[in-house]
């Protein structure tokens, strides 16, 4: 029987032309899927809300978020950056708010696949979110002891990990953060009782008990450390590969990324810290690369 699939993007108002690219990258290439979900703080909205059409809604941090987290006043932000505070969690910063949106969106719809897409990435090729079951198991992508090389806070993403479902860390070594996150919806509603029932306590303020955490290395860690891997299907083969860091690339170097991608890969992404023109990813992407002067 197929599957339901929608499409996540947690995104904010500094990242709205990439996400519109992003967009129009899903209408011209995805299928398989019910719902483009973008995930924004309310103050979004209504910028967001221009995006909104038969296959894409908006969700705000106040349909996501339990009541007891709530965003400071702006004039009470350190230098007007946004800022959410609770009794049950440390202050929590956007992208911090962001990763606990994507994790309680599956509290919120009921499709039984969700392709986590961020708003710095862009689909280059047709994809059919059904290729993300093999029969009743989801795709995982896994990084082999890729926690222990990785040049970020992946080892206290591990250990955050390890803490919240009270398991080895020898149990959660790999990595698990790449682009085009694919997650079961039970698994995820799974995850999160597991670890209320671990700390008697709400799976938000296990979560964010530390800003160093990370949802995918969570998702992953509770499939493979906890759950054994169960009704799912390991693969490092990468759906989006990410430019990560400066320099920003060149639309040469873009459209070199494109043309090498491999034969699995989907879309390609450039993180939204990078300065990078819209207009030239969004030529790359569609193919409209400028003639050479």
């Amino acid at each position: 029987m197929t599957k339901t699939n929608a499409i996540v993007t947690a995104s904010y108002a500094p990242d709205f032309e990439r996400c519109r690219v992003l967009c129009e990258s899903i209408d011209r290439h995805a299928s398989g899927f019910s719902c483009h979900y973008i995930l924004v703080d309310e103050p979004d909205r209504a910028l967001f809300s221009t995006l909104e059409g038969p296959k894409r809604r908006i969700i705000t941090d106040q349909e996501l978020l339990p009541w007891w987290i709530k965003r400071l006043p702006q004039a009470l932000s350190p230098g007007g950056r946004r800022v959410w505070v609770s009794p049950r969690t440390v202050p929590l910063h956007g992208w911090q708010t962001q990763q606990i949106m994507r994790i309680a969106a599956a509290h919120h719809l009921s499709e039984e696949g969700l392709l986590y897409c961020d708003s710095d990435t862009a689909f280059v090729k047709d994809y059919d979110l059904n290729q993300m079951w093999r029969g009743d198991d989801m795709r995982l992508w896994a990084e082999l002891d890729g926690a222990l090389t990785a040049k970020n806070d992946h080892l206290l993403w591990m250990a955050h990990a390890a803490s919240a479902f009270a398991i080895e860390k020898q149990k959660c070594l790999d990595n698990y953060v790449c682009s085009f996150v694919t997650w079961r919806r039970d698994t995820v509603l799974d995850m999160c009782a597991h670890m209320e029932r671990v700390h008697h306590k709400p799976w938000v303020s296990v979560v964010a008990s530390t800003r160093k955490f990370s949802e995918c290395m969570l998702y992953g860690a509770y499939v493979d450390g906890v759950t054994g891997s169960a009704d799912h299907w390991r693969t490092g083969d990468e759906l989006c590969p990410m430019k990560w860091l400066n320099p920003p690339p060149t639309e040469a170097e873009l459209a070199t990324m494109v043309a090498n991608l491999a034969p699995q890969a989907v879309g390609i992404g450039v993180q939204s810290f990078i300065p990078l023109q819209t207009e030239m990813f969004r030529r790359v992407v569609t193919g409209q690369l400028e003639e050479a002067a």
